[in-house]
């Protein structure tokens, strides 16, 4: 492990690893989204989600297994695969997963993660699904996981004709981002009626949006620009019709600045404050992804705002206050490897 993969760092890869080995198994803090059906069901994390228990909440729990999934994926001869592959052997079991389906299905539970750890838990699944390509024994994983992926593609499936109106905030139920890993999901699966369920969804929600709104990003506790997502989105989503669609959609040249340039961050020891850490690692991740889709100066425009968004936040990443650590990681390794 001495060779840079897709621009993360061994040593960078290998410190992430060890903080969501740690994370993962932390149950204390928690911060439960849960419905009481009676008080048989005031539990302890672990009795609720034996899979996802740790990392402070259930969506951040879920993504530093993805973190996990990645580094393994990046580096299968990194010292930490062989604590990895025993994690996840503990971890994804059938009747684990079984639990975790079996919430679900409770029918005061149909919003449960909403659609951020839906969105996390594809990725995960897709993570896992390209894990074989460097292990072919890794596949068990993905086969022990697949019927809760399962139980999210229906929610998806479920939900997105009811869903009328897009919601654009920065933070968890943000539309275009709950949409992305889902089409991810979908692509990697060849899951037809879920692809075309989300490109349907992104394209009457988004296609005429016009003149982006930046200035009034970001809010005090935003982790996503509801702007940039959603042109990640549709790059995805209309392929050669993106440069079309984005002249229609970006923003002035003075809202622009909005999104070029790193955020402050006041205080990390506060969890919703600390949020604007991981809104300088999306949007590095968002303008790299948009980088290959883009022309002329903002082309290269791009590249520098993603470095100048990464060296704003990575230095806190994997290190400080918990209300940052128990998740940043996860998008820190989003914005450094993949596009």
């Amino acid at each position: 492990m001495t060779a840079p993969v897709q621009g993360i760092p061994p040593a960078r890869a290998a410190s992430f690893a060890r903080l969501a080995l740690e994370n993962v198994g932390r149950e204390y803090p928690n911060k439960l989204d849960h419905v009481m059906n009676d008080a048989s069901e005031v539990l302890a994390p672990r009795a609720l989600h034996p899979v996802f228990y740790g990392s402070y909440d259930w969506h951040s729990c879920v993504h530093m297994h993805w973190l996990l999934a990645r580094v393994l994926h990046l580096y299968p001869d990194a010292p930490e695969a062989a604590a990895i592959a025993e994690l996840f052997d503990a971890h994804f079991t059938e009747e684990k997963i079984a639990a975790e389906v079996a919430y679900l299905a409770q029918p005061s539970r149909t919003t449960f993660e909403r659609t951020y750890g839906w969105a996390w838990l594809l990725k995960l699944q897709t993570a896992l699904r390209a894990l074989p390509s460097v292990r072919q024994e890794y596949d068990r994983w993905q086969q022990r996981m697949q019927p809760l992926a399962d139980a999210f593609v229906e929610r998806y499936l479920n939900f997105l004709p009811l869903a009328r109106y897009p919601i654009r905030v920065g933070t968890h139920p943000n539309s275009a981002f709950g949409l992305y890993f889902a089409l991810q999901y979908a692509e990697s699966a060849c899951d037809r009626p879920l692809a075309d369920a989300v490109r349907a969804k992104a394209t009457a929600w988004f296609i005429n949006d016009e003149v982006y709104p930046a200035r009034y990003e970001p809010g005090s506790d935003d982790f996503l620009s509801g702007g940039l997502m959603e042109a990640v989105l549709m790059a995805r989503v209309l392929g050669t019709g993106f440069h079309a669609w984005q002249a229609r959609f970006f923003p002035t040249a003075v809202d622009l600045q909005t999104w070029l340039e790193p955020v402050e961050v006041s205080d990390r020891t506060d969890p919703k404050l600390a949020h604007l850490d991981g809104l300088n690692l999306s949007r590095a991740w968002c303008w790299r992804t948009l980088q290959p889709h883009l022309a002329g100066p903002l082309r290269e425009e791009a590249g520098r705002a993603a470095q100048r968004h990464l060296a704003a936040a990575l230095p806190h990443a994997d290190t400080g206050d918990y209300a940052g650590t128990h998740w940043l990681a996860s998008f820190a390794l989003l914005a450094l490897s993949e596009e």
